[in-house]
């Protein structure tokens, strides 16, 4: 599980950092598609995160560097996304308590293994 607030519209550099380390967990691929060279144990992921607005474009980068990086790239499987938006204002001022994001997150949570 991957989760972030969204800053500059994409992930944190917390969690980009982290993200970046798994190259240690990497090995040798000796058939490697698509010209890289080295793979990765298969884990699970999905992405939560939260931002202050709410506009059709607001997760579009951090949504391309978690399916590319994640899932395409690393070879991780996905489990979905929860993004939400609208959960306050530029001044710092929470407002998630305001939207449906609490209770989709915990339904997320609760349905992430249910197959």
């Amino acid at each position: 599980m991957f989760a972030s607030p969204l800053y500059f519209w994409t992930i944190s550099a917390k969690l980009k950092a982290f993200i970046e380390r798994f190259y240690c967990i990497a090995e040798e691929d000796p058939n490697p598609p698509l010209g890289r060279y080295e793979k990765y144990p298969v884990k699970d992921c999905a992405l939560l995160m939260t931002s202050a607005d709410d506009f059709f474009w607001t997760f579009e980068q951090a949504v391309s560097y978690y399916q590319f990086t994640l899932i395409h790239y690393i070879g991780f499987h996905d489990k979905g996304m929860l993004l939400a938006g609208g959960c306050g204002d530029t001044n710092g001022k929470a407002q998630i308590d305001q939207t449906t994001h609490l209770r989709e997150a915990y339904e997320f949570g609760k349905n992430l293994y249910l197959e």
